[in-house]
């Protein structure tokens, strides 16, 4: 008989959102009149932006001849799409990135746990404590923790506690960690990182010949001209660091399905035997034998972000989902909630009311508001007593749903 990978087995209940999901399914069951306003998964409610969906119409109109048809593209992405973010998205911000060290994918979430197929065993991980449960959950399919203890914590992870003490920025470990999760700005708190607290974390990588996986999934939606969108605006990011970005909550492609992730030729990693090699070489090697790329015409929709009506529309749907997150942030604080996040990222991290915990809060605001959020101990241990509310939402839902909560009060 078959055997399993028994590290499945060692991973806590559900994965967060499908869990959600069961429970919400069961209220709906019972209560099938309610009108539920979802408000806790990150997903877009927006249209995608007109000039993506001309593209990706032209390129289904290039696809249908015989001179316009595109069959397995380069595992990499296209070039004229990689140059383009390169371009805009780093060297406009002063960051030395090439196209060449630019990978295309379907996805920041798939890239962060793809990662580890290139990281060896035996290294010292730390994660934030709340965490996208991503980090943690892939680590522990790839047999890189021990068991869980009665906090949910993974023996074999070094858990960085982000509190409103800490004002949720993670303190440097005092102690030598191999593999960093870094998220900014932070999902699920909304917190973001100054140039810096971002070098005082690079210095850290360098001197400790560490590597920082820097999730950017949220840049765009960075309102303060002051803080940084990529580690690569910090010197000696490059040879410290690798970055995901997505076009999923910019531009609207949770449902086509487009990201990217930067790995710099210089980064180096060791062999069990001590020799160095560089990671964009075998990034590359995974790439190219378990991925066939993104297709042709998503692609053409990405390279369409960065036209001037592309990125005047990405500007609008970005200024959109922070009017959202700035309603339930006011809101909130209206009616006495302590709330975090909504500024620079559309996300708002609550605390919750006193005698209650993190799914007693769910089970309140579903019950008697019909609202969905994600409650914060689904995080980590340290997200117990928070709330995350999501701002991707219809303006008509968002206002719905402060006044059912603000009712409550």
């Amino acid at each position: 008989m078959v055997k399993v990978n028994g590290n499945y087995l060692k991973l806590q209940a559900g994965y967060l959102f499908p869990e959600i999901a069961k429970r919400v399914a069961k209220f709906s069951q019972a209560n099938p009149h309610s009108n539920l306003i979802r408000l806790g998964i990150g997903d877009v409610t927006e249209p995608l932006p007109k000039a993506c969906s001309f593209a990706m119409k032209k390129a289904i109109d290039e696809m249908s001849t015989p001179e316009g048809f595109h069959g397995y593209g380069p595992e990499q992405g296209y070039s004229w799409l990689r140059e383009k973010i390169s371009e805009f998205d780093f060297k406009k911000r002063g960051c030395d990135i090439s196209a060449e060290e630019i990978f295309v994918s379907d996805g920041s979430k798939c890239d962060s746990s793809n990662i580890l197929d290139i990281i060896g065993d035996g290294n010292r991980i730390a994660v934030t404590d709340p965490v996208y449960p991503v980090y943690v959950d892939s680590n522990v399919m790839a047999g890189s923790t021990g068991l869980a203890n009665a906090q949910g914590r993974y023996d074999g992870l070094i858990y960085i506690p982000i509190t409103a003490e800490n004002l949720f920025i993670a303190e440097i470990p005092k102690e030598s960690v191999d593999l960093i999760y870094l998220c900014f700005p932070n999902n699920p708190t909304g917190a973001v990182a100054t140039k810096r607290q971002l070098s005082e974390w690079v210095n850290y990588a360098l001197a400790n010949k560490s590597l920082i996986l820097f999730d950017a999934a949220y840049e765009a939606f960075i309102q303060d001209e002051t803080l940084p969108h990529s580690i690569y605006e910090i010197d000696g990011a490059r040879d410290c660091a690798v970055e995901f970005r997505s076009f999923s909550k910019n531009a609207g492609f949770t449902g086509t399905r487009c990201a990217y992730s930067v790995i710099p030729k210089s980064l180096k990693g060791k062999t069990q035997d001590g020799r160095d090699v560089d990671l964009w070489s075998l990034w590359n090697r995974r790439q190219s034998t378990k991925f066939n790329g993104v297709n042709y015409v998503v692609q053409r929709g990405a390279e369409a972000v960065y036209s001037h009506e592309g990125c005047m529309q990405v500007k609008g749907l970005v200024n959109f989902y922070m009017e959202n997150a700035c309603i339930i942030r006011n809101n909130l604080k209206e009616v006495g909630y302590e709330v975090f996040g909504g500024e620079n990222a559309p996300y708002v991290w609550i605390k919750v009311p006193d005698r209650m915990d993190s799914w007693g809060f769910f089970d309140f605001l579903l019950e008697k508001a019909n609202v969905v959020g994600t409650p914060g101990s689904g995080f980590g241990s340290a997200g117990e007593g928070y709330f995350r509310l999501s701002a991707f939402n219809t303006r008509d839902n968002v206002e719905m749903a402060m006044e059912r909560i603000s009712s409550l009060k």
